[in-house]
């Protein structure tokens, strides 16, 4: 199955849509103004690089936060001349047949020159023959609609400081009890489940440096929720669970180990239930992306879901 989507991926880009033409061997430079600009392979001795770009346009990563990207993505940085960073994309393969694609920092001045579709071309080529999602904001979407993707869904943005969180109505049978180490493969089978791709590595990493909460139904794992530090304050995410209701139990019973601080949720859930609960928690809607994808929908939409992401970069 991903060799055809990856192919449907590489025809979009080599003759059904001129607005992305092929990148040919060896085409790493790109004229901007009056200089040229050259990509090099992302790394962590290029960390501030990136963390500069993230800061011009206005994104909340942390350096640790973007540490953590680099060692489990691979991708590019454009430096000017003088080796100013202009532009960044990523991408993170999951499994042998999946990647999402990520941190797409193209400042206007680069977009205006084609520096968007540049670094694009160079991410999708190197993602041949994987099936690929991404989160698109407003100022990316024409972008990769024309590069061939396909809308899949909101996913709604909600954060704040933590106020009092609603006391909840506790779910008949369901235990949460604390993530441990022997938990971990429990989690990565859930959230592979959710996801729809084998993102085992991640989460591993992901359990080390978040706190959680495992939800158990007669001694069989049903759910779970991670939350870290991340931007501002804490991110919650993954969070997977079998029911919006259960989403909430996970996410309240971690909102109150935040509260005081920020946090934030971007969920692809827009029930109602989850809405209200978190604007009365004290994190309403900020914002919203589009999940976009390049090969067969894989999200579950029945059983166990996603209702919220590790991050737009990691989905």
């Amino acid at each position: 199955m991903h060799n055809r989507a990856g192919r449907q991926g590489g025809d979009l880009l080599q003759g059904h849509n001129p607005a992305i033409s092929p990148m040919e061997e060896g085409e790493d430079t790109l004229r901007i103004d009056n200089y040229q600009a050259q990509i090099v392979p992302v790394s962590l001795q290029l960390r501030a690089h990136l963390h500069e770009l993230t800061v011009s346009v206005f994104w909340p990563h942390r350096v640790n936060d973007l540490e953590f990207l680099i060692d489990h993505g691979q991708g590019y940085i454009a430096l000017d001349e003088i080796g100013r960073p202009v532009g960044a994309a990523m991408h993170f393969p999951m499994g042998n047949d999946f990647a999402t694609l990520g941190m797409m920092v193209t400042p206007p001045r680069l977009q205006a020159q084609g520096g968007g579709r540049w670094l694009l071309r160079r991410i999708m080529r190197d993602c041949d023959g994987r099936d690929l999602r991404l989160n698109a904001t407003r100022s990316g979407y024409r972008l990769y609609k024309n590069a061939g993707f396909v809308d899949v869904a909101t996913v709604f943005q909600h954060q704040g400081v933590v106020g009092a969180v609603p006391k909840l109505d506790a779910l008949p049978g369901m235990e949460l009890t604390p993530v441990t180490a022997d938990d971990t493969a429990a989690i990565a089978d859930m959230d592979a489940q959710a996801f729809g791709a084998d993102r085992r590595t991640v989460i591993h990493a992901l359990t080390c440096v978040s706190s959680g909460l495992i939800a158990t139904r007669s001694g069989r794992p049903c759910g779970f929720g991670l939350m870290r530090r991340f931007g501002k304050g804490h991110v919650i995410g993954p969070l997977v669970a079998e029911s919006e209701e259960m989403a909430m139990q996970i996410a309240a019973q971690l909102m109150r180990q935040a509260q005081g601080g920020f946090l934030r949720l971007d969920t692809p859930c827009s029930g109602q239930l989850l809405t209200g609960f978190m604007n009365a928690a004290g994190t309403p809607l900020f914002d919203t992306v589009t999940e976009m994808r390049v090969g067969p929908h894989r999200r579950a939409s029945e059983g166990l879901q996603t209702y919220g992401l590790a991050a737009h970069s990691l989905g």
